[in-house]
């Protein structure tokens, strides 16, 4: 059964399985990280200005993306967690006690490069002002991301703690705006232009249905790798190149609703690159890419505070489905980033243009893709 959210994203833009893509697997019914029961997602967009760049006035292309991976209701619940970095020229901070602990214990927000200690700090004092726990007497908040000043005025610091508090308390459940929105406005993938990209998969393991949801803010790679469902697009499509190199990064968020251990979720993790690269992507020098995996299973035992705790976890010889899963949805996520997108102008008038979408389907036929 098809769902009309595999589609369109909630303003109508079309996503990739609306253009008629023969992508893999089978998403939930939102297509998006949000078809993890719990898993909230909201966004705060500022688009304002144009014209020559004057720092601290704009033009502004930017946001925050925030996500609460047990929603509002279990905030104060934590989560197993694990990452990976497939290169590290970028910044997800919280990942030390991650490392250390195996827990998510705060919501996660993305933003722009120069403005990721802003929404970490104003996380916690989120979770302050809301009476959100995080198991210990302070807490450690996980802020990521990536680079938007070819278009945005980075530099004029314009996202506060108010717009992170925005954005944390729109996050809902349900369909998710795609593209040019939150900390995805002002991003670039294969130079045109990208932003923020969801996908999920049902995966079936000894007849019990998981769900596995990705989230991308997704800005990387040179044109001329670009390559969508094995077709060479980017070295067909060479104009309107704004960066003409490789430069970027990006942030994949993973949630799942299987049992698994921290170690089984950095494992998910470092099945990031394997989507990647069937996008055409190399990992530069110039990226952070940087991944997290969380489950939401097992609540009750990531609740208690007791000495022993038990919970139910998938054996390793059974996650096989899931790593596939990782892979498909990144891919399409990644891909979804430049679909459900527009050309956009930011400061000094620079353009990044839209996947050409009529050019692109032109190209899958002539490769009888479709």
């Amino acid at each position: 059964m098809t769902s009309i959210h595999w589609m369109k994203t909630p303003q109508g833009k079309l996503r990739s399985r609306g253009l008629g893509l023969p992508l893999q697997g089978e998403p939930g019914t939102f297509n998006a990280i949000t078809d993890v029961a719990g898993v909230e997602v909201g966004v705060t967009t500022l688009i304002s200005g144009e014209g020559r760049l004057v720092r601290g006035n704009g033009p502004v292309r930017t946001g925050v993306t925030a996500i609460l991976p047990r929603g509002r209701s279990g905030a104060n619940v934590p989560c197993a967690a694990g990452f990976s970095s497939f290169n590290g020229n970028g910044e997800m901070t919280g990942l030390v006690w991650i490392e250390e602990a195996g827990e998510l214990q705060t919501p996660i927000t993305i933003t722009n490069t120069h403005s990721c200690g802003i929404t970490r700090d104003a996380t916690i004092q989120w979770m302050v002002e809301r009476k959100v726990g995080t198991g210990q007497d302070w807490g450690l908040p996980v802020a990521a991301e990536t680079y938007d000043g070819d278009l945005n005025d980075i530099n004029g610091f314009h996202v506060t703690a108010e717009h992170t508090f925005a954005a944390l308390d729109s996050a809902r459940g349900g369909a998710i705006e795609l593209g040019s929105v939150g900390g995805g406005t002002g991003m670039i993938t294969y130079d045109f232009k990208a932003g923020n990209g969801s996908a999920s998969r049902l995966v079936e393991i000894d007849g019990v249905r998981y769900t596995l949801g990705v989230f991308v803010q997704s800005n990387f790679g040179r044109r001329p790798d670009f390559t969508l469902l094995g077709v060479p697009i980017g070295a067909h499509i060479l104009h309107d190149q704004l960066r003409g190199k490789e430069q970027g990064s990006i942030i994949v968020i993973i949630a799942t609703d299987a049992p698994l251990q921290p170690h089984q979720l950095k494992r998910l993790a470092r099945r990031v690159p394997v989507g990647l690269a069937r996008t055409g992507t190399i990992g530069s020098n110039s990226s952070g890419d940087i991944f997290l995996a969380f489950s939401t299973a097992n609540a009750a035992a990531h609740e208690q505070r007791t000495a022993l705790r038990k919970a139910d976890y998938l054996g390793n010889g059974a996650i096989d489905g899931l790593f596939r899963a990782v892979a498909e949805a990144t891919e399409e996520a990644v891909i979804d980033s430049m679909v459900a997108n527009e050309t956009m102008t930011g400061r000094d008038g620079n353009r990044s243009i839209a996947l050409p979408l009529d050019q692109v389907m032109e190209l899958m036929k002539r490769y009888n893709r479709i």
